[in-house]
């Protein structure tokens, strides 16, 4: 593998011991709100989810059954008879990112290839890729410079390495997995307990390094399944050429991955799909949630999360040192699903009044206190319960702590955490972000009480901010 032939001259070496140099760079730290896309042919069939193109040969699923109602035989009409149907018509990546910037997001990591093996770029690779077929469009790049233009971080997503099994289901009965003129495309189609072959990991290395020499992606996010034995030391590899790469460009990248079978910690940043933490985690990390609930990419019957839920849920996992990676899944022709824009309008309309207590910001020695207990851990997103006034998240920056109330206080606010005998020191000034009346407040052993005011600048959430003596 000539990737691990690293010159001395290079800081990083394709072994444990050299990646745990890494450090995260102070530009993630500091950004907190990103938007993930998923966005590809899965959004054509848009029935159930993004995993169509593997539940659709998967023989008495619903989705077997609605492909064969709804299109005919697996074998004349298989997934990819779904490619010319996705066209992007509506597509404008300048569109796209006028909508994250004012969403208040910092970076955004499009799919550029999902686990159906096609990739959204235009890769020397494979020829099912979108630059060819479908869109015919080079959709990665023309994310990467518009997010560039905007001012954003560019980042990608790659699910390349779960396309080992992913068609496999295509194998076990009639169908066009079998047409070798597909091989290209469907295969290796191996089972899940299938050791990797060296020239599928040498691939997707390959794709890795391709995407990273062309579109220079400031992060770089993999799913789980990357974990595989075999598959160790191209992920070492891949991460030594990338952080030189990094070194090259004169700027900090970051690697997502879920799960630290895969990478030890240290070396990259954690990942927790649609979940969180229950406290505070002393290296920065990230979730990856979905605004809707049921599904990554678009289906037309989803149901979306509110905007106070998306809003309260950033604020708890920045008060323990993470960041929000927010899903979304576009149409097929390109358009963003008025559901979606509402939840991404809504979170901007509240940065805009208390993104100072967001960006830039560190934890605090606690991230909060209230009723509410936070189920940690990933797949947890439909477990929470709502969150309360009562509930404060902290954080800090320069000489300010802020304090955030998970809803608008109709009653009198008590930090027990602020009183003096906990703090250990007197607070001097209390502020409203975002409102001029003058607050009413009072510090004690028990805590800090504060009154509510007639009018908040803010809906879903309110933040204190507090100067210390």
């Amino acid at each position: 593998m000539f990737f691990q032939t690293l010159t001395a001259q290079q800081v990083f070496q394709p072994t444990w011991e050299s990646l745990k140099q890494y450090s995260t760079p102070d530009w993630f730290q500091d950004a907190k709100f990103g938007i993930f896309i998923h966005w590809g042919v899965y959004s054509v069939p848009a029935f159930e989810n993004e995993w169509y193109p593997r539940s659709m040969y998967q023989q008495g699923s619903a989705a077997f059954k609605h492909h064969r109602e709804k299109y005919g035989d697996h074998k004349t009409f298989g997934y990819k008879d779904f490619i010319p149907m996705f066209k992007a018509e509506k597509f404008n990546a300048e569109e796209w990112l006028t909508l994250f910037k004012n969403a208040g997001a910092k970076y955004i990591v499009p799919v550029a290839e999902h686990h159906d093996g096609f990739a959204m770029y235009n890769t020397a690779l494979s020829k099912w890729n979108a630059s060819v077929m479908g869109p015919k469009r080079d959709i990665i790049g023309e994310l990467a410079t518009a997010t560039n233009k905007a001012g954003l971080v560019f980042g990608v997503s790659s699910h390349r390495i779960e396309h080992w099994w992913f068609m496999n289901g295509g194998r076990k009965f009639e169908s066009d997995v079998l047409n070798p003129e597909f091989q290209d495309f469907y295969g290796p189609a191996h089972e899940e307990n299938e050791t990797m072959s060296p020239e599928f990991m040498n691939d997707w290395l390959l794709r890795c390094t391709e995407l990273t020499d062309k579109y220079h992606p400031q992060l770089f996010w993999f799913d789980w399944w990357i974990e595989q034995p075999a598959l160790e030391p191209y992920r070492k590899s891949f991460a030594a050429y990338y952080y030189n790469k990094a070194r090259e460009w004169g700027k900090g990248v970051v690697i997502n991955n879920k799960y630290e079978k895969a990478y030890p910690e240290g070396t990259t940043v954690l990942d927790i799909e649609r979940g969180k933490l229950a406290d505070i985690r002393k290296l920065p990390w990230q979730t990856d949630d979905a605004a809707s609930y049921k599904s990554w990419g678009y289906i037309p019957e989803d149901s979306f999360k509110s905007v106070k839920y998306l809003v309260n849920n950033l604020v708890d996992i920045v008060s323990k040192n993470g960041c929000l990676l927010l899903n979304i899944g576009p149409r097929p022709d390109g358009s963003i699903p008025e559901e979606a824009k509402d939840r991404l309008l809504g979170i901007g309309k509240w940065l805009q009044v208390n993104g100072e207590a967001i960006y830039g910001t560190r934890p605090w020695k606690i991230f909060g206190e209230g009723p509410t207990q936070v189920a940690g851990g990933a797949f947890s997103d439909a477990k929470d319960k709502p969150f309360t006034a009562e509930d404060i998240r902290f954080t800090v920056k320069g000489e300010f702590l802020y304090a955030i109330s998970l809803d608008v206080p109709m009653k009198d606010l008590k930090i027990r955490a602020l009183g003096s005998s906990s703090l250990n020191r007197k607070i001097e000034t209390v502020e409203l972000l975002g409102s001029n009346e003058k607050i009413k407040w009072t510090q004690n052993n028990d805590g800090l009480l504060i009154r509510p005011v007639k009018n908040y600048p803010a809906e879903n959430a309110v933040v204190y901010k507090l100067k210390l003596n």
